[in-house]
Order: C-alpha cells, then sequence, then structure tokens
C-alpha cells in the first residue's frame, strides 16, 4: 500500500530504469515514486509497453530538466518482421496487409538512404499525439479513422544488425518525435514486402545509456539502497553548458535577476545552466553575455 502524499517526502534526482516488456512508462513512475517515497516524479520520454530499455525517471527538482533529456538523441535496437503489417505496427496489432516476398540484404540496404537525414514521417495511428484533444490510439481502438500528418523528423543513422529470411536487426539514432514502429512500416512498404516490429529496445537517451540502467528489481529488493543508485539533479544537464558562479551570483538568478557571465569559457549565447558549489542553480538562456534564468533549483548550497 503506498504511503498518503502528506507522508510523502522532498527526493531530488535521477534513476535510469532499464524497463521491462509489458510495463507501462506511467506504471514504472508509480512505482519508482512508491519506492523512494518520493513526492514528485516524471520520466523522460514515453516507452511502449511492448518496448524495453532505458526510461529515464526525474525525482523533484530533476523534473525540471526534463526537456533537456527527452529533447536529446535517442537510440534504438529493433527487430522487423517482413511480410505482415499490422494497424499498430507491431505485434499487438491484426494483420492488415501480408505479402510472400523477402527482401535480400541489398535490397535493404540500397533502402537504408531514404530513411536517414531529415524525413517526413506519419506517426503510427495508435499513437499518444492528441486529435481534436483525443488521443490516437483512443480513437483507433474505437474503431475510427485516424489520419496523422507527415512531420518532419531527424534520423541520424540506421544500420543492420543481422538479416535472415523474415526478418532483419536493426540500430537508429534519432531525434525527438521519431516513432521506430513507423520506419518498420515504411521500410517494408518501399520494399514491397510489408513490415512490422517484433522487438524494441531503447538503449539511449539524452545523456544517458545503458551502463547508466538498472533494473526495477535492483530497487525493490534492497530499498534501502535505492538511493545508491540515484543520480543527482545535473545528470539530466550533461548536454548543457555549465557556468560557475559565485554565492552572489547563484543569489541574483534565483531572484529571477540575469547575470553578467565573465570568463573565456562562459558560453556567447544559447542555452546554458548555473552551477555554485557544484550544485546547479538556474538554468536559462545566454543573451548578449548575460544568463537569463528561466527556471531556478531550490538546492541547498
Amino acid at each position: 500500500m503506498s504511503a498518503p502524499r502528506s507522508q510523502r517526502v522532498e527526493v531530488n534526482g535521477w534513476v535510469i530504469l532499464d524497463k521491462p516488456v509489458g510495463m507501462t512508462s506511467t506504471h514504472a513512475v508509480s512505482r519508482l515514486k512508491r519506492i523512494f517515497n518520493a513526492k514528485k516524479a516524471g520520466h523522460a520520454g514515453t516507452l511502449d509497453p511492448l518496448a524495453s530499455g532505458l526510461l529515464p525517471i526525474a525525482f523533484g527538482e530533476a523534473t525540471k530538466t526534463v526537456p533537456f533529456v527527452q529533447d536529446g538523441e535517442k537510440a534504438y535496437r529493433f527487430t522487423v518482421r517482413w511480410g505482415i503489417e499490422t494497424d499498430t505496427d507491431d505485434t499487438e496489432g491484426r494483420e492488415t496487409q501480408t505479402s510472400d516476398q523477402r527482401p535480400t540484404i541489398a535490397q535493404i540496404e540500397a533502402a537504408l538512404p531514404h530513411f536517414t537525414g531529415t524525413i517526413m514521417q506519419v506517426p503510427p495511428a495508435f499513437s499518444a499525439i492528441k486529435v481534436n484533444g483525443e488521443r490516437a490510439y483512443d480513437m483507433a481502438r474505437d474503431g475510427e479513422a485516424v489520419e496523422l500528418a507527415a512531420r518532419p523528423i531527424i534520423i541520424h543513422s540506421l544500420e543492420i544488425v543481422s538479416t535472415s529470411r523474415d526478418e532483419a536487426v536493426f540500430e537508429a539514432q534519432c531525434g525527438k518525435g521519431t516513432y521506430v514502429r513507423a520506419i518498420a512500416r515504411d521500410l517494408g512498404r518501399l520494399l514491397g514486402c510489408f513490415g512490422h516490429v517484433t522487438y524494441l529496445r531503447r538503449t539511449r537517451v539524452g545523456p544517458f545509456t545503458e551502463p547508466d540502467s538498472c533494473q526495477i528489481t535492483d530497487l525493490e529488493d534492497a530499498p534501502g539502497a535505492a538511493f545508491s543508485l540515484m543520480r543527482p539533479v545535473e545528470a539530466g544537464l550533461l548536454e548543457v553548458p555549465c557556468v560557475v558562479v559565485d554565492r552572489d551570483g547563484a543569489a541574483r538568478l534565483r531572484r529571477g535577476q540575469s547575470l553578467i557571465l565573465r570568463g573565456r569559457d562562459a558560453p556567447f549565447e544559447g542555452q546554458a545552466y548555473a552551477a555554485c558549489g557544484g550544485v546547479p542553480v538556474a538554468f536559462g538562456e545566454v543573451l548578449r553575455g548575460e544568463l537569463v534564468p528561466s527556471r531556478v533549483f531550490n538546492l541547498a548550497i
């Protein structure tokens, strides 16, 4: 039984969960909130129940850094089964198109350049995208026709790991908003054989990779040691430039006032965060040599 909200405590930091197949991202957050008895937690990017892999979960003040992690590069390893397309683009859906044709490795390799760089992708009908205020997957499950507009995404790389007659294993590195299930669907259509995802694992989210992760059993079997697996708030800012400030500068930023940056290592423009004594103080935009804070952290220096 979970603790009443009033008895929950302030917990700040990141846990990089290796989410198992079958668990929803929301359920994973609830389980970890209970383990840490934490007041506030959220995840950095939904992972489908049928997918495994990295689900970064932020607690307390770390939730303010979620957008930086969520906007970071993602990496996936996935298996495509040829010959069948489904309405969900994975094994949960019903068959919509089939083919006896199977692609050769040469044909697959020739098709991959169509799926790298900035491309237009139509998200799966069974996705969390909202259409007139409703989730697309809710509409699709109710039997409604779902028509989603194509949108630009970035796929940095897409490579074959292994192939057999009926399947191929790929690794992809991509930007925010990319649907691997849609890659499988569109690749199968281009090859004229159709396809759907049978296995999907996320291996990177922003600054976090597989060696950073832990299993939920590691946390539940030894709750007292769970905090040793938690990473600090600033772990979510590893891909953001850091500016070191003194206590006076930290106090100014925490009041919401901009701070003139000095020193040759200070970023000239763009996103940055300030730290004092190794503790994050605020993040914001550097404009004309000044850090203009957009969010501040309530952490003891």
